[in-house]
Parts: structure tokens; C-alpha cells; sequence
């Protein structure tokens, strides 16, 4: 099971009341719906092994020059080059995430994040590396690119909390949006995210790219219809791709996941107990974890 850490603290924060408060009065929210959805996770899913997956670079920078646009919206403070732009965090929860990590840590859940990659690559690369299947929990719909039967990979993703999960598998997907998994990237790059700040081939929205997809294969058979006359495209159809060639040609690797992450070593088992009783014990006094924490403990193997 790989979590897309950021994703699911955030709607931990936007979920839980801000009267959720440690001792001293500080917001604790976002830590503790985290550790009640790891807790639900792994008391539904069972899984023998749990890796939350971090951003180390919420925008890095080799996406970032191809398509300059990618999450500009985002960026609370632009920094020197070679060092992350600083990301618009809610003041409330920005110092939550250091707590966040400090608790994971001392439980012994596996923890990744790799220098100049966002946790949706951890994620990319980690799933290709599986020998077993792999459930991703996110509420980043760009992950539905790494969905795939044949593996046993699909996506949970929260509707509600995360007692409540829509099971991603191909069928849903080509039901949903007409695409399997390995298409689903092509119909994100075609239509565009503004959320993430990707442009899009202006004119060609979800159903219109689901449906070049479905007649031409994939991108680069879209793109080759594009140069064939006898191809059954649109005059618009036709202008509009022809005129996006500069952002085609660039946007894959943007909206692509990475597969091949240098990543560290790291023991990705789910722990049978914490590997720091001492530490959990200072920041669940700290922080004022109580039951939270309680029912996470309560879920481990051991």
C-alpha cells in the first residue's frame, strides 16, 4: 500500500475541525485524520507492507522548464535555483507536517521522498518495482495513469474520509473516462489540469480526447493523424493539434510519472510495533495524539 502522504493530509486538514488541538492549543487536525486514515487502511486492506510516499519537491524543477506553467499558481515564494519553490500551505498546517513526520518516523512507517521528485514519482517507481499487487491511496486523480489489472495495481481513492473508497481498476476507468490506465495520461496531457496548471490542446476537452484516443491508439498515433489526410479528424480537430505541436512534444514527461526514482533503502513492512516506543510516547503527550494514535497502534500485526 503506497499513500500519497500529501494528498491525504490535506484532506485530513480541510476534514477535521481545527478545534482538534494539542495541549498547548496548536492545531493538530491534519496529524491526527492522518493517523485515523492510516489506522481505517490498514484495519479494511491488511496490507503487509505501507510506504508513505512524501514530496521532497512539490514542483521540480525539470518539469518546471518544460512547461513553465506547471503549478505556478501554487508557488508562495520562488527560491534560488536548484532549491524548491516554497508551496501556499494554509499557516495552520504547514507546521503540522514536521509533527507528521517526527510520528511516522518514531512508529517505524517507511517514509520516502527523493530530492528534485514529487511523491507521485516514489509512487511511480515503487509500483513498477512490485512484484505483488499494490493499492495507491490518493486523491490525485494523475495517479489513474499507473491503474492496471494484468499487475494488480489500482488506486483507492477517498470519497469520504477513507471509510468511504472508489476502487479504481480498468473497468472503472473505461467506463468513467473511456480510457484504460496507460491511457489515462494521454487524455490529462490532451485535456489539460488546471489545478497543476497544464494548458491543455486548447478546444480538445475530456470526451473529445477520449474519443481520438479510442480511434488513433494513443498520443503518437493522434499526433501521426494529425500529418495524414486521409486521417478522420476534424478541420478544427486538426488546427488545434498541429498548433499545440511545442506542447505536445514536451508534455508527457511532465504528466507522466517517473518510474525510475533513484530511491533510498528503506524497509517498507508494516511495523508490529513502534520502533521508538519512547519517542511516540514524548510526541503523543506533546501533541496531545490520545485516541488517534490509540487506534492506529491497535491495528498493527503485533
Amino acid at each position: 500500500m503506497l499513500l500519497d502522504t500529501a494528498s491525504l493530509y490535506y484532506r485530513a486538514y480541510f476534514g477535521v475541525p481545527d478545534s482538534v488541538r494539542a495541549p498547548d492549543g496548536t492545531p493538530v487536525n491534519a496529524v491526527r485524520g492522518l493517523l485515523d486514515f492510516i489506522a481505517r487502511l490498514v484495519q479494511d486492506h491488511r496490507p503487509d507492507a505501507l510506504v508513505a510516499c512524501m514530496d521532497a519537491d512539490w514542483r521540480p524543477h525539470w518539469r518546471v522548464e518544460l512547461i513553465p506553467t506547471y503549478k505556478a499558481h501554487r508557488v508562495a515564494v520562488e527560491t534560488a535555483e536548484g532549491l524548491p519553490d516554497e508551496e501556499e500551505i494554509p499557516d495552520t498546517l504547514a507546521p503540522q507536517v514536521p509533527v507528521i513526520e517526527d510520528v511516522l518516523d518514531a512508529l517505524g512507517i517507511a517514509r520516502v521522498g527523493v530530492a528534485g521528485y514529487e511523491a507521485d514519482d516514489v509512487i511511480g517507481t515503487l509500483t513498477r518495482r512490485a512484484t505483488g499487487p499494490v493499492d495507491i491511496v490518493t486523491g490525485d486523480r494523475d495517479l489513474y495513469q499507473l491503474v492496471d489489472d494484468a499487475r494488480g495495481v489500482r488506486v483507492l481513492y477517498p470519497i469520504k474520509g477513507v471509510g468511504s473508497l472508489q476502487l479504481t481498476d480498468e473497468a472503472w476507468l473505461r467506463e468513467k473516462y473511456g480510457v484504460d490506465g496507460a491511457g489515462y495520461a494521454d487524455l490529462a496531457l490532451l485535456r489539460g489540469d488546471p489545478s497543476d496548471g497544464l494548458p491543455g490542446v486548447p478546444g480538445i476537452g475530456e470526451k473529445t480526447a477520449a474519443k481520438l484516443l479510442d480511434a488513433f491508439g494513443d498520443l503518437a498515433g493522434i499526433m501521426a493523424a494529425v500529418d495524414d489526410p486521409a486521417a478522420r479528424l476534424t478541420p478544427s480537430q486538426r488546427r488545434r493539434l498541429d498548433e499545440a505541436r511545442a506542447y505536445v512534444a514536451v508534455a508527457p514527461e511532465v504528466v507522466r510519472v517517473a518510474g525510475d526514482v533513484p530511491l533510498p533503502e528503506f524497509d517498507p513492512g508494516l511495523p508490529s510495533a513502534p520502533r521508538d516506543p519512547a519517542a511516540l510516547d514524548a510526541l503523543a503527550k506533546r501533541w496531545g495524539l490520545g485516541g488517534s494514535l490509540q487506534r492506529l497502534l491497535s491495528t498493527l500485526p503485533g
